[in-house]
């Protein structure tokens, strides 16, 4: 293995490119400070590039006359449209980038966001046309700096262990991940991914070690060994990097770079999520920052010495966000501007100037039982809304809350709506179900059966 810098300047330069990890700027919050506020708040966390997930016009003025690097996102939506539509395409960019380049230094232009993961198979297709089309956009007004890509999640996939091994799954592979590639090694651009060792470690927390991780490895002898390639892995991160590069390198396109898109671990969860806490997600995003920033370059093993440009996810801890627990505690601040927990994206900052972290407590899967209940009293219209739809979703979900039942009693929409979240959780949970309902429900492990009415449970 060797550094493709003939292809790669920027393994063997840093001048114009900053190692400093950027941030992603998400705005699905009720409760977020304006964008000025907003742009304040990177700068002080000394972050060098922001990616965000639309072309907020307010947000792109704030930003203008920084110095930062910024990304901006074509919506999902719009990419069927685009890639069949020079005259959508230039509109897009003469309305969304002209205007605010070059005082706003946009650097990046993501067409969707996880298209494999997150849209119909229909859009697919259509993902490489619309970036060819945008490109050309850009071209037309004089913006050739502007890189375009497309982020791309672990799903993308078939195989990632051992890395050498890893190959796009085949119903992308062809259509879809070989055009893409020749376009981004064309245009010199990146293959944008997100890399959450969370999740992989999560989904097996008993066969990979939480240290291997968290980048805690290297003192402790913990590795893993790629049997094909022979290459030594002290790091999860690195492990799956790399399988993106394999997988590249299968379908000919070995020298296309990786730009991390999105990393970072949750500082909070549900009661059934392990290891989302306040000590893990300030270890592994400051260990990412000594990793990225390290001099000379230290790429991973099957790409030593290649720069890793990356973002860390997120500015917030974003509370309209749905899905599970986690989703909504990945924030480096809390949305008053607070920080979760101490961290300089520089890497200049000694870790004893850091206030010490509190312990983490759900680094074993919780044991018992849980409920899922409302999580508050108010908002009639939507408790109703959700217990009407939870009660709708299962076999006999509502039974008991019926007149009559024995949970009727008392009579209301606070306790009917938590049996019914309880008893719709419990029921669907194996299904891909979560305890949200649009924020109205919350996990305990506080038994709310009273009397001869008792509620359902899931039992870990």
């Amino acid at each position: 293995f060797f550094c493709f810098c003939f292809l790669t300047p920027f393994c063997s330069t840093g001048a114009a490119f900053s190692l400093q990890p950027g941030i992603c700027y998400g705005q699905l919050g009720d409760n977020l400070p304006p964008p000025r506020d907003s742009v304040s708040l990177l700068t002080s966390l000394h972050a060098k590039r922001v990616k965000l997930y639309d072309a907020n016009p307010t947000i792109l003025h704030a930003l203008g006359d920084t110095r930062l690097q910024v990304s901006v996102m074509v919506p999902n939506e719009l990419i069927v449209n685009i890639s069949s539509n020079q005259t959508l395409s230039d509109k897009w960019v003469s309305d969304n980038v002209v205007p605010f380049h070059p005082r706003t230094r946009i650097r990046y232009l993501l067409v969707g966001n996880e298209i494999i993961s997150s849209t119909p198979n229909r859009t697919w297709l259509r993902l490489v046309p619309a970036m060819r089309r945008l490109r050309r956009s850009l071209k037309a007004f004089g913006l050739r700096r502007i890189k375009v890509g497309t982020p791309s999640a672990m799903d993308v996939l078939q195989t990632s262990f051992p890395p050498s091994n890893a190959a796009f799954r085949q119903d992308i592979a062809g259509p879809v991940m070989r055009p893409m590639l020749e376009f981004l090694n064309r245009t010199k651009s990146f293959f944008f991914v997100d890399v959450y060792p969370f999740f992989a470690w999560a989904s097996d927390p008993v066969n990979i070690n939480l240290d291997y991780a968290l980048f805690r490895s290297k003192n402790k002898n913990i590795t893993v060994t790629d049997p094909g390639s022979g290459l030594v892995y002290t790091n999860l991160f690195d492990q799956m990097v790399d399988a993106v590069y394999f997988a590249m390198e299968r379908l000919g396109f070995p020298g296309v770079r990786i730009f991390i898109a999105e990393t970072g671990w949750p500082n909070g969860g549900d009661l059934d999520q392990i290891g989302a806490n306040i000590y893990n997600a300030a270890t592994y995003n400051r260990n990412f920052v000594k990793r990225v920033m390290t001099k000379p370059f230290v790429g991973t093993p099957a790409r030593p010495g290649f720069l890793l440009p990356s973002f860390l996810f997120a500015l917030f801890n974003e509370n309209v966000k749905p899905g599970p627990g986690t989703e909504r505690h990945f924030g480096l601040l809390h949305p008053n501007g607070s920080r979760v927990y101490d961290i300089d994206l520089s890497g200049a900052t000694p870790e004893s100037e850091f206030r010490r972290l509190p312990a983490p407590e759900n680094n074993e899967k919780f044991k018992g039982r849980i409920w899922c209940v409302a999580a508050r009293r108010g908002n009639a219209t939507a408790l109703a809304a959700a217990l009407s739809y939870a009660c709708s979703q299962g076999n006999g979900t509502c039974d008991p809350i019926q007149d009559g039942g024995k949970c009727f009693k008392p009579d209301s929409l606070f306790w009917h709506a938590s049996y019914a979240f309880s008893s719709y959780w419990a029921q669907l949970r194996k299904g891909g179900a979560t305890c949200y309902f649009n924020g109205l429900a919350t996990q305990t492990a506080k038994d709310p059966s009273y009397g001869s009415c008792k509620f359902p449970s899931v039992t870990l």
